[in-house]
Parts: structure tokens; C-alpha cells; sequence
């Protein structure tokens, strides 16, 4: 079995991810390509002691990039956007 630590990598804090956040109660996080939605919500859940009402998942492919002649490829993420209970939030840094 995997550690929750091994399953979620980091915070995603994007403008878009903080308006979610204010708005819809919501957080996004980068997780491991190969965990599922029940494993990423048993992580979160026992990382940050929250309950957790929803998980979206989304696979993000990485893009090809060019430097001159010599290209390579961004790496591919997989993106979950999870839904809190109503009242509960999740402290990523001290202030938030």
C-alpha cells in the first residue's frame, strides 16, 4: 500500500485554483499518475484530517518543446481537484 505522501505530490496554487478555493470550497492538487480517486481521497483525508465530498481527476500530456535544434518534452501530470465539506478548509501555508 502506498503512503498518502507518495500519492500526493504537491499543491497546485494557480490564480484559477484560488478562486476555486474562495468560491466553491474546492483545492487542486498534483498526485501520482497511477492513483486512483479512492486513494487520493483516503490521502487527503488522512493527510489533512478534512472530509472530502469529491474528487475530479484530470491526466495532463506533456508538451513537445524546442530549444534550437534540440527538443524535449515536458513531463505529463495528473491533476485532482478535490470538493470539501461545507465549513472544513485546508491550511497549505500559514495565512491561508
Amino acid at each position: 500500500m502506498k503512503s498518502p505522501y507518495d500519492i500526493i505530490k504537491t499543491p497546485l496554487i494557480t490564480e484559477k485554483s484560488t478562486i476555486l478555493k474562495e468560491r466553491e470550497n474546492k483545492y487542486a492538487f498534483l498526485v501520482d499518475s497511477r492513483a486512483n480517486k479512492d486513494e487520493i481521497k483516503r490521502a487527503i483525508e488522512e493527510i489533512f484530517k478534512v472530509k472530502v465530498l469529491a474528487v475530479n481527476t484530470s491526466y495532463l500530456r506533456g508538451k513537445v518543446k524546442r530549444v534550437g535544434r534540440h527538443s524535449g518534452k515536458t513531463p505529463d501530470v495528473k491533476k485532482a481537484i478535490l470538493t470539501l465539506k461545507e465549513g472544513e478548509k485546508i491550511e497549505l501555508f500559514e495565512g491561508t
